[in-house]
């Protein structure tokens, strides 16, 4: 991220293009670039817009909300929750995997990655897009929330039947970014083995999600990898 504006997918760029022009853009953009000059900082440059690369904003569907990028080595890709095949699933992505089990009997498959959702209309979104190696949280308050937030009240005023699958406090403080007389919001518990069995299991959210796209009129989601 240099003083060349972001590349990044066509329809998102023209609901964003005034946040890449604001000042606190700028200021986080100098700040990444002195954190790629001391620090390994995921996901790599090419994969931070990973998210809308993948899921034009025309095309959104669903939209699931992450909080950091993994900050593990060969982890983080640009999608919440994701990995790239060949990396061990975490432990919230494998709890969403006993969910969707359990909710639509898909087998639980033998790697992380979340790409076939994206390409979908999933839109696998981190409310901060990068992390130093190593230091959760380390990237979070340095303006990638402002940017994020935008994103979603973004798509809020121009989409309708959105469904935003909230897990967790820190996602479900974004509700007020919604228009819930537009879109649907569910909530349940964190995936994290911390919080899962507080009522993430059996929220049923994947089944829910698709029953609301098919009376919609529009393509279910398939969740099987």
């Amino acid at each position: 991220m240099t003083s060349v504006k972001p590349e990044i997918e066509e329809s998102w760029r023209g609901l964003l293009e005034d946040q890449f022009a604001a000042p606190y853009f700028s200021v986080l953009k100098e700040f990444i670039v002195a954190e790629k000059a001391r620090h390994r900082i995921f996901p790599p440059g090419k994969l931070i817009f990973n998210a809308f690369n993948l899921t034009p904003a025309g095309r959104v569907k669903v939209v699931i909300l992450g909080q950091d990028p993994y900050h593990g080595a060969g982890q983080a890709h640009g999608l919440c929750f994701s990995v790239p095949e060949g990396v061990k699933p975490p432990p919230s992505l494998l709890n969403i995997y006993k969910e969707l089990n359990s909710d639509l009997g898909i087998p639980v498959p033998s790697h992380g990655n979340l790409e076939k959702w994206a390409r979908q209309g999933v839109l696998l979104l981190n409310a901060t897009l990068t992390v130093r190696a190593g230091q959760a949280g380390s990237h979070q308050n340095r303006g990638w929330e402002t940017f994020t937030d935008a994103a979603i009240s973004s798509l809020s005023a121009s989409g309708n039947g959105i469904i935003f699958m909230l897990w967790g406090r820190y996602a479900q403080a974004k509700e007020n970014l919604v228009d819930t007389s537009r879109h649907h919001v569910l909530k349940a518990a964190h995936p994290s083995p911390f919080s899962a069995a507080s009522g993430f299991f059996g929220c049923r959210h994947f089944s829910r999600a698709n029953r609301l796209l098919e009376e919609a009129g529009r393509e279910p989601v398939d969740w099987s990898l």
